[in-house]
Formats: structure tokens, sequence, C-alpha cells
């Protein structure tokens, strides 16, 4: 479907927005089909077959060992491919909000910070992925790198007059590189690098120009928010599209010591400064900064230090809306980012282990009747459970933190539940997303549509990760490399989608198989990892 809000259709703000024109846009299939007609002739005629391959891909993907609020998790979140949060130019590319309000999209122009998060449509629709990747290093970029985190509908060029988001922008090179691998066309690759390398250089010189190898400069994120100083969640980010820039520019042959040299010193910093023993945390910084005195009136502050009682708080808290010592759900994001997109490891696995760990001690709530969170209530209230965005289990949490971080948001459910899994706590993620499913029994919300600014909001496509974080299984297309290491015993049999096929992953008896459903999967070599127990447990 097409609400008539995202063709610009008697909306004014849609108007004075710039994002969208009636005179301009048309969905993918106005441009295919001529009339309704032609779309149930060509159903009527094809029906058989079209109802075939869903069955096909219905029995397969059910055809596995894996718990079942895992694979609920999962089935029921991909209702968003098929949600009008996704819209499709003539030309086959994606344009997405966030998700949809009851009458008109809601977040529009393919937000890259929240579209960081949904591993679904990567997995399942590498080429339409890939679409989204084409309009942020190309009309979303400018000639300095500073790219816009929403673009325009009809996809063209977009204003650079706002800041970047930093998480956003990031998160783009980790998926450059993630589709690269998923579908091993590396002539696509090239043809991006040099657009890549222009938005890193952006980032490095706007967040990080002292080369510290950390976000230290105000930087924008999902959260609505600028982080003023190093923090674990978008330093993470940095780091992994770092060492996923590295990994691209080795392939091709380019220079990268300058990467490899802010890589090494982010790394220490992270461990070093960030870390308490038991999560990583942000510095908050505000004072020796290019961005100024936020009491002054400019982008970031806007008159936000306007009374004297805001400026008190400023020079004994920091910023207003910064997490400080808190323990972030999303606090080491970038790992999580670089593990489901085949990125190599680069923080200590025990640190980032104990990190994971904290959160579900500290943020998993199983009961919110005596939690106080005014903002969005709705998506976790009363005696159900949770997990919060963030917590202050050390010392009094700040005054005025970032304003969702008493929330409950699914997509950050999930993919703290899939990196626990991932780091071999696999009970603990389970118990989160159990959590999460229970609020989504059918009873009081929709199971198909787990919301957040929005329905069939797109960071819940973070649940694809799950399959991954129980089973260890990844296929490299440009090596032609299955890797298989689940972190549950037994035989298994598990889902598996690439770019040109899809099927059953099989082990039995210590012995690995795949059972190929539809199209082709190409396989020099397995790297199979069994089961150990205990193996994949950090300290």
């Amino acid at each position: 479907g097409l609400h008539d809000e995202s063709r610009g259709d008697s909306s004014s703000s849609c108007k004075s927005s710039g994002y969208c024109f009636e005179d301009y846009y048309q969905p993918w299939y106005a441009g295919r089909y001529k009339s309704v007609e032609d779309v149930s002739s060509y159903w009527r005629n094809n029906y058989d077959r079209l109802r075939d391959a869903s069955v096909t891909f219905r029995d397969c993907f059910y055809d596995t060992t894996l718990p079942d609020e895992v694979i609920e998790a999962v089935s029921a979140n991909l209702s968003i491919l098929k949600a009008p949060t996704i819209l499709r130019q003539t030309d086959g590319r994606l344009w997405c909000w966030e998700g949809c309000h009851d009458d008109r999209g809601s977040c529009e122009g393919s937000c890259t910070h929240v579209w960081n998060y949904a591993q679904s449509l990567p997995h399942l629709f590498p080429n339409l992925e890939r679409s989204l990747r084409q309009t942020e290093f190309h009309e979303g970029q400018a000639d300095n790198g500073h790219q816009a985190f929403r673009v325009p509908l009809p996809i063209r060029d977009s204003v650079h007059e706002k800041y970047a988001a930093s998480d956003g922008q990031l998160g783009g090179i980790i998926k450059v590189f993630r589709d690269w691998r998923i579908s091993g066309d590396t002539g696509w690759m090239k043809a991006l690098w040099p657009l890549v390398k222009k938005s890193l250089g952006y980032c490095i010189e706007t967040w990080d120009p002292n080369h510290k190898g950390v976000l230290e400069e105000p930087h924008h994120n999902t959260y609505d928010v600028e982080f003023w100083g190093p923090d674990g969640m978008c330093s993470s980010i940095y780091l992994s599209a770092l060492k996923a820039a590295i990994l691209m520019g080795e392939a091709i042959g380019d220079d990268i010591a300058f990467y490899k040299e802010i890589l090494d010193k982010g790394v220490l910093f992270l461990e070093n400064e960030l870390f308490n023993g038991e999560y990583f945390v942000q510095k908050i910084q505000w004072q020796g900064l290019r961005a100024g005195d936020p009491t002054k009136v400019h982008a970031l502050a806007g008159d936000a230090y306007s009374s004297p009682e805001a400026v008190e708080l400023l020079r004994k808290e920091g910023p207003k809306y910064q997490y400080g010592t808190g323990c972030l759900s999303d606090g080491v994001l970038g790992a999580w980012l670089a593990a489901v997109s085949g990125v190599e490891e680069f923080l200590d696995p025990d640190k980032v282990s104990s990190h994971l760990r904290s959160v579900h001690k500290y943020n998993l709530k199983k009961d919110l009747s005596k939690h106080s969170n005014p903002q969005r209530p709705t998506y976790a209230l009363g005696r159900e459970g949770g997990l919060l965005l963030c917590s202050w289990p050390r010392c009094a949490e700040l005054s005025l933190p970032f304003v969702y971080s008493d929330e409950v948001w699914t997509g950050i459910e999930y993919q703290v539940a899939s990196h626990l899994m991932l780091q071999g706590y696999v009970e603990e993620g389970l118990e989160i997303v159990r959590t999460c499913r229970d609020r989504y029994d059918g009873r009081v919300r929709n199971p198909f549509d787990e919301y957040e600014c929005g329905h069939w909001y797109a960071r819940a496509m973070s649940s694809y990760a799950l399959l991954q974080g129980l089973t260890g299984i990844v296929y490299d297309a440009v090596g032609k490399v299955l890797t298989v290491a689940p972190k549950i015993s037994g035989d298994l049999r598990a889902f598996i989608s690439t770019a040109a096929g899809y099927g059953t992953v099989v082990v039995r008896d210590d012995k690995v198989s795949l059972e190929i459903k539809s199209g082709e999967i190409k396989i020099k070599r397995i790297d199979y990892v069994p089961y150990s127990v205990g193996a994949w447990k950090g300290k």
C-alpha cells in the first residue's frame, strides 16, 4: 500500500519539508504495470508459481530446530517488509520511512541510523538493500563527504544544511562491507570505495579531528541528540567502520595505514578510558572542543542554555541529554554491527561480554510496575518486562539524561539478545527475546507490529540477527566460504539466505551439510566450529 502522505498529497508539513513532491514520485508498480487490470492479470497468470515459491520459502524457514521464540521474533517482523514503511521508486530503488502512523509515514528519508539495525532486508533482498547504499553515497553525500541522514522523495540530491548523524554515516561504511560480502560483487564495492573514503574522511575530521580514535566532538545519533565527548556506542561504530574500511582497502590494494593508526589508538582508548571494569561508558566533554561553548546559540544547542539554572547544571554535569556513567544497552553497538556484518573482531571480547552481561543484569526488568517512564511508556509498562535503554547502577542518574533513556525499544532488545548469543550467553539472550515476545502475544499488542515511532518500525528487524546469534551461520560470497559455529549443542537445522539462493544448514553428528531449496549457493570451503560448553563465553 502507499499512503497519500508519502506522495505529498494535501500535506503542508510534507511540502514544507521538501521531502516529497506529488508531481514526481511514482511507486515501482506504477512503472511496471499500466493499470490495476494489468496487475490482476499478472496475478491470475502467475498465481500457481508465486504460491509455490511462497510455500517453499515458508516450509524452508520453519524447518528448523531453533527455539520457537526466536523463530517467532524473526518471522513476525518480516511483516515490515510488506508494510507501507518501505516504498520503491520506478527505478527499483527503495526509500523508507522509519515506521508508519495510522494515516501517514513516520520519520522520512531512509534514516541511516535507524536502518543500521535492520538485518532482514540485506539477507533476503540484498539487491534492494544495496539500493540504499547507492542513495547514501550518491544523492545523500556531498562533495566534502557530509551525508544527509534523511534523503528526499523522490530520490534526488540532498540539501546539506544540517549536521550529519555519526552513527548512521559510519554505519553506512560497515554496511558497504557487509553488502559486498553478501553479494560477492567486488566491482560494486570498488565503485563505491572513493565515496566511502570521502565519507570516512569527513567523519574523522568532523568528530575526531585530533585523531584519537574516538568521537570527541559533539556527534548526532539515533537518540535525536548530540553526545559530547567519547562514548562506547558511537566510538565503537567508528572503530568498526575503520576496520571495515581497512579490509576493503586491503582487498583493492589501497593505502590504509592512516586508518590502522587511528583504529589502534581508538581500541586502546575504549578499553582503557571508557571501560569501567563492568561496561563501557561515556566520558562527557564540553570544554576544549572545536564546537565551542555549548551555552552559545548554534546549530547543536539552540536555546538549550538560556536560563541560569541550565548553565549551572551544564557546569556540574555537562551538556544536556548525555548518558555519562550509565550502562547503555547500545553501549557496544559497533561491535554488534561488526559481528553481523562479517567485520573482524577489534575489541577485547572479554570486555564486550562483560558489557553485555551488565546490560542483561541492570537493564532487563521483568516487572515495570514501579518503573517511571514519562516519555513513551506504552512500549512496555505495568507488569510487563522489557530491556531499558539505559540505567545508572553505579551512581545517580544524570539530571537530564537523553530523553529516551527510560524507554524500551524492541530493536535494541534484539540487538542485545543476538549479541549475547554470539558471545555464548544464549540463555541470557533468550530471556530478553521471551520478555519482548511476551508483550507482543496478541492480547494487548499486535504480534506482527512491534511499534516504536510508528507501526512496523524498521529497527525491529534487528531480530533477524538472532539466527546468526544462535547458529553462527555466515556465508561469504566473495570467498564462497560457509561458516557454521553454533552456540547451542546437539544437531541443528537452520535457515540460510544468500544473494543467489536459500536453503537449510544441517549439522548432524558434527557434520555439516546444506540443503538448497531455491537458487544456488556455491561453496568452496566450510568452516565448522563445533559447539563446546563455555568456549564462547568471556571471562
